[in-house]
């Protein structure tokens, strides 16, 4: 009459659902209150008898110790004795931490007389015959089906309980995991709004540092930039020439260890993450004790390195895994990405550097007489505008717009440019030319396009009288007003083969005589300001260049 697979949910013999994972306590309170009945605990190993409640008829288990062995290693409810008129249902054990051991609790399944011999079955349950007369006279009687049907309702209850608590831990996790991805993806989304040229690498990465200091379990947080080099003479701007070691948090390490560090990793390097934890950190070979587990990414954008990222020390002094080391590796593509884009940028600035210093050399070769002339210009420009309170990005401009605010002149025939006497009106009007021509030759290069305007109006006169468009006041751009007055004063300052530069009476004379005709009288003003710095730069021949935003 037992069913070897288990119990049967229906007269067909399907298998009823296996509730492996219930703990046995739980499942025996369930079908105590559901029959009434009080459940034995049996060693499933060594078949003794470990809990007994009180009331029960004593009998020898121990001829069910393979019977309960079987139903722990399958680990599903099973009726193990089946002698009219009792039933007997074993449970195995349900929790990983508990003995292997079944509940078993035996059943009535008709009723009984009192006068009914029990002594056989007595003696073949091993059992005194009154104390299994007296028990029996007090059961409720169940059958076979009724047990099995009520038995699979319980067990599918407790089933569904556990669903319920493996679903309740699952949305906890998942509400977890969603709370850190929200974070994560919020992070990387702020990152990537602030990937701008206008920011450097090392702002970028402290503002990266910062912001994985608030997602990522780590106690210390490092970038190691590499240099990146330019040029002596770059004319807008040098670039980082030493490394830059930015930290946040609670770092363990300075400088030298970080590169120590680096140095025993390339061994590993790669494009993915690296991941060290306990053991390996404490090995003989380990280069820094203080640092017990560590993620390290590369800062890379094709196949230019820019530096390191790294996470040091779990706060839980836990091992570091895959979420955070794919973070980190997100947050370094990200700054590998802006870094590629700096070096494009810085690339395209030496271009362009190129170009102005070929135009501003064809310039001097052009007019021997007037050489350094455009670099004399650029940099006394450069010092009113500091006087004035410009801006870097506006100083850069006027700088640019200094070096080649004559570069029409190359338009203009030789023998006007470098006619040693007075000019016609003709050949006045000519050379008047070449702030148009300087416009148009530098017009298809879109990175000059805030230089254009003062090579454009360089020549415009405050009072309107001025060209090539007779503005005037401050309908001519302030860089142009600026411009114009260093461009007057060195020119006026300057020794030409036909004259001698005048003394500096007379032209401190004639600039303010011109101020609120000719120039701007708030850019006078800021000449004489500074007065002494215009004269010791226009009287340098020669002068680097890069020292001009210094």
């Amino acid at each position: 009459m037992l069913d070897p697979d288990g119990i049967s949910l229906s007269e067909d013999g399907t298998a009823a659902t296996v509730v492996r994972d219930s703990p046995l306590e739980e499942m025996k309170l369930l079908l105590e209150r559901a029959f009434g009945a009080r459940f034995t605990i049996i060693d499933a190993v060594g078949g003794d008898v470990l809990e007994s409640p009180p009331g029960l008829p004593s009998r020898d288990w121990g001829r069910f110790g393979e019977m309960c062995r079987e139903v722990a290693r399958r680990g599903r409810p099973e009726f193990i004795e089946d002698e009219d008129p009792l039933l007997s249902l074993a449970l195995p054990r349900g929790g990983a931490d508990e003995t292997d051991a079944v509940a078993v609790a035996t059943f009535l399944t008709r009723p009984v007389a009192e006068d009914e011999d029990f002594s056989a079955l007595a003696r073949r349950l091993g059992m005194k015959t009154d104390e299994l007369r007296e028990w029996a006279l007090s059961q409720n009687p169940w059958s076979a089906e009724a047990l099995r049907q009520i038995t699979n309702l319980v067990l599918d209850n407790a089933q569904a309980e556990l669903r319920l608590r493996a679903l309740e831990r699952e949305a906890e996790q998942l509400s977890i995991n969603l709370s850190s991805t929200y974070e994560e993806i919020s992070l990387l989304y702020r990152l990537t709004q602030n990937l701008k040229l206008s920011k450097s690498d090392e702002e970028l990465g402290r503002i990266a540092l910062e912001w994985l200091g608030e997602v990522l379990p780590a106690e210390g947080l490092a970038i190691y930039l590499s240099p990146l080099s330019r040029g002596e003479k770059a004319i807008v701007e040098a670039g980082r020439s030493e490394p830059a070691f930015i930290i946040e948090g609670n770092c363990p390490i300075e400088t030298g260890d970080f590169l120590k560090l680096i140095e025993h990793l390339n061994s590993a390097a790669s494009k993915r993450p690296i991941v060290v934890n306990r053991p390996n950190t404490e090995g003989p070979d380990w280069p820094c004790p203080r640092v017990r587990q560590l993620i390290a990414v590369e800062l890379i954008e094709g196949e230019n390195t820019f530096g390191w990222l790294m996470a040091l020390n779990h706060r839980d002094d836990a091992e570091f895994g895959t979420i955070e080391a794919n973070l980190l590796s997100s947050v370094a593509a990200i700054l590998g990405i802006h870094g590629g884009n700096i070096e494009l940028y810085r690339q395209q600035s030496e271009l362009i550097e190129g170009i102005i210093r070929s135009l501003s050399s064809a310039i001097d070769a052009k007019d021997p007489y007037t050489c350094g002339h455009s670099e004399r210009v650029a940099r006394a420009a450069v010092r009113l505008a500091e006087e004035l309170g410009c801006d870097a990005e506006t100083r850069k401009t006027i700088y640019l717009a200094g070096l080649l605010h004559d570069v029409g002149k190359i338009g203009v025939e030789d023998r006007v440019l470098r006619k040693p006497g007075k000019l016609s009106g003709e050949e006045y009007d000519h050379i008047k030319r070449h702030a148009e021509i300087g416009h148009h030759i530098l017009q298809d290069l879109s990175k000059l396009g805030d230089v254009l305007p003062v090579v454009l109006h360089h020549h415009e006169s405050w009072d309107g009288r001025g060209y090539p468009q007779q503005l005037d006041a401050e309908r001519i751009p302030l860089a142009a007003r600026i411009v114009a007055v260093a461009d007057a004063f060195d020119a006026m300052t300057s020794d030409r083969p036909y004259r001698k530069g005048m003394p500096d009476e007379k032209v401190d004379a004639i600039l303010r005589e011109g101020a609120g005709h000719q120039w701007d009288p708030m850019v006078i003003d800021a000449f004489f300001r500074c007065r002494e710095d215009m004269r010791k730069i226009c009287r340098s021949a020669e002068n680097s260049a890069g020292k001009a935003l210094a």
